[in-house]
């Protein structure tokens, strides 16, 4: 006897918004993947990239947010609800590609702090190795604390995912008041320092920085919160699946988001991201 395993679509079809939401979700799915695998293969295929410590960051988010992207094609299409209890639901590995995301950006920062305010000791111990250990980092607590989330009993894990988001809240807090010291830095010390790549470059890196904690603040608080006050309360807003969630969507949004200020922010990987797309274009032949 054959089992239906068949998963529902998230929209009936009988409205014509519905419509609206399926597209949007192909279309934000193929463009997360491909602007963000832009920047994994650009990074990947510049060796001048890989070996500077704030585009392994730039690796290492990306990377995440093409898994993001990729993602949407089941979340964003499939009646998937990834809440207590869950529905169809991805075990929460989709929704904790964001938290690979919130710890990379608090070490980005800290990186971006130690390599203007201590130089000295920033280049005598932050190594390449060393950043690409705390990138890793990020995956393995991530996905270790996930994994012992699916393991214990649904009354345990609600209280490991409550005490994660306490974690969560101290982090928000602490990646808010880096924001600010990095934006007073931008504003104070770079701007003293003389005309040069150097402080061209610290100047860039800083500023990417800033932008991209700050839009992604913007795009992912209102979820955070939302589900502070539903597990404080036990009210806040219920949403039919991840599909019609928009603070989960406004989430994801940033696997777009990031990957794209990425690019406008720096010149260097724009460029060899769009070598490696000439690169991979037709031959054309020497007359």
């Amino acid at each position: 006897m054959l089992l239906n395993v068949t998963v529902p679509l998230s929209v009936d079809f009988d409205r014509p918004e519905d419509f609206l939401i399926f597209i949007f979700h192909i279309v934000f799915a193929t463009s997360a993947a491909l602007v963000a695998g832009s920047v994994v293969v650009g990074i990947l295929c510049t060796r001048s990239l890989r070996i500077q410590n704030r585009f392994v960051f730039m690796l290492n988010t990306s990377i995440s947010d093409v898994l993001t992207g990729v993602s949407v094609f089941y979340v964003g299409i499939f009646d998937v609800d990834e809440g207590y209890p869950s529905r169809n639901s991805t075990f929460y590995i989709v929704p904790s590609f964001l938290g690979i995301n919130v710890l990379t950006f608090l070490f980005a920062q800290i990186d971006r702090y130690l390599a203007v305010c201590h130089p000295f000791f920033y280049n005598r111990c932050v190594t390449r190795s060393f950043v690409i250990g705390v990138c890793a980092f990020s995956w393995v607590y991530t996905y270790t604390m996930l994994a012992v989330l699916n393991l214990v009993p649904l009354s345990k894990a609600m209280q490991i995912r409550a005490f994660g988001v306490l974690v969560l809240q101290l982090i928000v807090v602490t990646k808010v008041l880096m924001t600010i010291k990095l934006y007073v830095i931008v504003r104070k010390q770079l701007v003293r320092e003389p005309p040069g790549a150097d402080a061209d470059s610290k100047r860039e890196s800083l500023r990417i920085v800033i932008f991209v904690v700050i839009i992604f603040l913007v795009l992912w608080c209102p979820s955070f919160f939302n589900i502070i006050v539903r597990q404080l309360t036990g009210r806040g807003l219920k949403f039919r699946n991840e599909a019609t969630n928009l603070f989960a969507i406004l989430a994801r949004m940033n696997a777009l988001v990031t990957p794209a200020v990425y690019l406008w922010g720096s010149p260097a990987l724009r460029g060899a991201v769009w070598r490696w797309k000439r690169g991979c274009g037709p031959t054309h032949r020497v007359r």
